[in-house]
């Protein structure tokens, strides 16, 4: 909190007060000829890069030339004699005083609120008390801001006005940037890791003709021109796999968005960022350790380099290798019921309802086993583990088991009880994907919304060949929530999908 010096402090002015102060103080600037909105300013550093250099300058010191920064002005005490100027890189403090300072520039001074963004040119000394501070002889306004800070302007505690003002949010709260700087560091590092790997990174349309790659429901647009309507994608899956059957590379991966019109959710967000990958010659146990050098290497850059994190009271360790045990293994484990053991679907139902879980009465052998870990198994995986061998009924893309014809080669990863990687051996029988996508389109015709399409130009590519392959994908905003102490999908997507207001 301000002072009780600091101009126009938040106690003293209300948000419409302190509007309408900025207006006024804005007309004065252009009565005065002084461009309030300039097109540039040459800075000599950022704020962080001087505390960097200056880290050694000892109390009452002064360094050696000059130095021009530029910063968000966060706090005003005594009339502007002391600012502080936040940039991106961190903070800095500005010293005005009118035996630095010409008429032309005191003058200026009263003319700077809270919230603007300002140069300054000067010398560098560290106070008395310690402090790093420009010693101002010139300033200049390079944009006048007009929306007061939140009254608490060193943090907005509104969580819906974080999200709806995230211009603001970034601003005031040092926390939402520290995340959303170790999200792009998370993304580098997944790029680098593919790379290394000798993965071609590609891109592939989000305009699809046919909603597939996964079990979802789409958003539907309208091409005018071609008068047809298109799908936004849910995933690059298909088109990734034509890519791997033209013998682009033998690893081709994307990071890039999809979108799924579906529920929100503290993890559920329609719009979201996948990384997927398809590597030719190899099968499910590949993608595993593909999966953990991935995450390994996001842990890593988006925490100092060490693999334990902490998500809210809980300490994960990403150290790998991981566990990796079949999905019907944990439900047994957890239920006691063997469901490798009830083939018959009407009777896996029963063993269902048996043991308290509501089943939807249509549902197959392998939705029963998916609802099943999902209520009794899901939550509980909180260390990292790899979950295999799901069933073939919910695996339209996935190749058949080679030990047990109900099952499929598929396997998902969790921590802290979210799904976070999938990943396939993937099918490349062309008669059993046709077969498949007939199953799924007899579904979708039932009513299943989210059930896939039938993609026959998928199929002709898997009639030209694809080789054996496998393929995973991770949703990088889950990755990033765990990565960064997130409580909220919202929390690491910097424009979140919400409800206008009216």
């Amino acid at each position: 909190m301000a002072d009780k010096k600091s101009k126009a402090p938040p106690s003293q002015a209300s948000p419409k007060d302190a509007r309408e102060a900025k207006a006024r103080n804005l007309e004065s600037l252009r009565e005065r000829g002084v461009q309030p909105y300039p097109h540039s300013f040459q800075r000599s550093h950022g704020a962080g890069e001087l505390q960097e250099i200056h880290a050694g300058l000892e109390a009452e010191q002064r360094a050696e030339g000059k130095v021009r920064v530029a910063g968000r002005v966060m706090a005003y005490r005594n009339s502007g004699m002391f600012m502080d100027f936040h940039d991106p890189s961190g903070k800095i403090q500005v010293f005005s005083h009118k035996d630095h300072l010409d008429e032309q520039n005191l003058a200026l001074l009263k003319l700077i609120d809270l919230g603007d963004i300002v140069g300054v040119e000067g010398t560098v000394r560290r106070t008395k008390r310690g402090e790093l501070t420009v010693d101002a002889q010139r300033l200049t306004m390079l944009t006048k801001s007009l929306e007061p800070l939140p009254e608490k302007y060193h943090g907005l505690t509104d969580v819906e006005a974080r999200y709806r003002q995230r211009h603001v949010d970034l601003t005031v709260n040092r926390e939402s940037r520290d995340a959303f700087v170790k999200r792009s560091r998370i993304v580098s590092a997944l790029r680098g890791t593919f790379a290394e790997r000798g993965f071609l990174e590609v891109e592939t349309p989000m305009l699809q003709a046919i909603a597939g790659g996964a079990t979802a429901k789409p958003f539907v647009t309208h091409h005018n021109a071609l008068g047809i309507d298109l799908y936004l994608r849910i995933a690059p899956e298909l088109y990734l796999k034509r890519l791997i059957s033209g013998g682009l590379a033998d690893g081709v991966f994307e990071i890039g968005r999809c979108f799924r019109n579906e529920g929100i959710s503290t993890r559920h967000n329609p719009e979201f960022t996948m990384a997927e990958a398809y590597m030719a010659y190899t099968d499910y146990t590949d993608m595993m350790a593909l999966v953990e050098a991935l995450v390994v290497a996001a842990a890593k850059a988006s925490n100092d380099g060490a693999l334990a994190v902490t998500f809210g009271e809980t300490e994960i360790d990403l150290s790998p290798p991981w566990p990796r045990k079949s999905m019907t293994d944990l439900v047994a484990e957890a239920t006691g019921v063997d469901f490798l053991g009830i083939t018959d679907p009407g009777a896996a139902r029963d063993a269902a309802k048996g043991i308290g879980v509501e089943i939807d009465p249509k549902a197959n052998w392998g939705q029963v086993v998916e609802t099943v870990f999902g209520e009794r198994v899901e939550e509980g995986l909180i260390q990292p583990i790899h979950v295999t061998d799901f069933p073939l009924d919910i695996s339209p893309l996935a190749k058949r088991h080679r030990d047990h014809p109900l099952l499929v080669e598929r396997f998902e990863t969790y921590v802290n009880g979210w799904e976070i990687a999938n990943a396939f051996t993937e099918l490349n029988d062309a008669q059993d994907q046709l077969a498949r996508f007939q199953g799924q389109a007899e579904a979708r015709a039932q009513g299943d919304e989210e059930a896939q399409m039938l993609d026959a130009d998928f199929v002709r590519v898997l009639e030209f060949g694809m080789p054996p392959t496998g393929g995973m994908g991770i949703g990088i905003d889950r990755l990033a929530m765990i990565l960064t102490d997130s409580p909220s999908i919202r929390d690491v997507i910097a424009f979140p999908t919400l409800r206008p207001r009216s």
